[in-house]
C-alpha cells in the first residue's frame, strides 16, 4: 500500500472523519487485520480565521515538505477551502496533492450533472479554486447562492460547523439554501464544507448531493491501495 500525508485541523472534526473513513474504505478491501500507514499534520485552524493566504500558502507549503520528507506519496488537504492554496503548493513538491474539485467532478460525470450549486463558508464559494478545475476539466457550470445569503453562510459554516456545533437553525437554513439553488437551475449541489454532511442527510431533501469529505475520501483510498 502507498502511504499518503493528510493535513487536518480545519476543522479537527472533519479530520476525524478522513481519517475514520479513509481506514473503512481500505479495510472493505483488504479486511480489518490491517490498516494503512498514514501521516497527519493538524494545522491550527487560526491561521484559516486569519485570511492572510501569504500566511496560509507558506503554511500548507511547509507541512506539504514536512510530509513528503517523512514518506508520504501524495497529500490529501482534509478540507475544502485549504484547497485554495493548491495552485501556490502542489508546483513546489514532487508528489501530487490530491484535489477535492477531481473527486467532485467524477462524481458529478457518473451522475450526469452539468450544473452544479455550491454551498459552504464565503471563500470556497466565492473563490476559484474549486469552480475553475470543475469548469476546466469537467465543463461542469457553478451556482452560488444570492449575494445576500454569502454572510449567513459563511457565518454557520464558521461560527457553528467548524466548531461541532450542527444546529436546527443551521440545518433549515442549508436546505432553504438548496431549495433556492435547485430553483435556480442547480443539478445537484456540492456541500463544500466538511462538516455539511454531518448536518445535512440525503434523504433530507430531494436533490442530488455531492458529499466532498466522502468523494475525497475515495480517491484517497484508491491511490492508497494502487499498485
Amino acid at each position: 500500500m502507498k502511504k499518503i500525508g493528510l493535513i487536518g485541523g480545519t476543522s479537527w472534526h472533519s479530520t476525524i472523519v478522513y481519517y475514520r473513513l479513509i481506514n473503512e474504505y481500505v479495510s472493505e478491501k483488504i479486511g480489518t487485520g490491517g490498516n494503512p500507514e498514514l501521516l497527519m499534520y493538524s494545522i491550527n485552524i487560526e491561521l484559516m480565521r486569519e485570511q492572510n493566504r501569504e500566511k496560509i500558502n507558506h503554511k500548507y507549503l511547509e507541512v506539504a515538505k514536512i510530509l513528503r520528507e517523512a514518506g508520504a506519496e501524495a497529500i490529501v488537504i482534509c478540507a475544502n477551502t485549504p484547497h485554495m492554496v493548491y495552485n501556490f503548493v502542489q508546483p513546489q513538491i514532487n508528489i501530487p496533492i490530491l484535489h477535492i474539485a477531481d473527486a467532485i467532478g467524477k462524481e458529478a460525470e457518473k451522475l450526469n450533472l452539468k450544473t452544479l450549486g455550491l454551498l459552504g463558508n464565503r471563500p470556497t464559494m466565492t473563490g476559484d479554486f474549486i469552480p475553475s478545475r470543475l469548469k476546466e476539466n469537467y465543463g461542469i457550470d457553478i451556482i452560488l447562492p444570492d449575494p445576500e445569503y454569502l454572510d449567513r453562510n459563511h457565518h454557520f459554516v464558521s461560527a457553528e460547523l467548524t466548531r461541532g456545533i450542527f444546529s436546527k437553525e443551521a440545518k433549515n437554513f442549508f436546505l432553504e439554501q438548496m431549495r433556492l439553488l435547485k430553483a435556480k437551475g442547480a443539478e445537484g449541489i456540492i456541500l463544500g464544507c466538511t462538516e455539511l454532511p454531518i448536518l445535512i442527510e440525503k434523504e433530507d431533501i430531494n436533490i442530488p448531493m455531492i458529499a466532498t469529505t466522502q468523494l475525497h475520501v475515495k480517491m484517497a483510498a484508491d491511490f492508497i491501495l494502487e499498485k
